[in-house]
């Protein structure tokens, strides 16, 4: 067992809580896999909202790119600390 390993296990376990805490600060969404698919196409207007255009503001824009980043560090912390192991 390497010295890093502690260390990283700790940063781990606050990792994984912290995204068990955004995913559920998060919003549910109901329209499913077809509205995804879908995309502009049902109102016939292919600008966008203004909701859309500026969703990186919200507090929902933000907790979904913090959920993307901490999935990625998930990943890599999850390989690091196999290969350590």
């Amino acid at each position: 067992m390497s010295p890093l390993f502690i260390p990283l296990a700790i940063v781990y376990i606050v990792l994984c809580v912290g995204l068990i805490v955004i995913v559920l600060m998060q919003k549910k969404r109901q329209a499913g896999l077809g509205a995804g698919l879908a995309g502009g196409a049902a109102t016939g207007s292919s600008g966008g909202s203004f909701y859309d255009k500026n969703k990186s503001n919200t507090l929902e824009g933000k907790l979904e790119k913090y959920t993307k980043l901490g999935g990625a560090l998930f990943f890599a912390l999850s390989m690091v600390l196999g290969l350590l192991a």
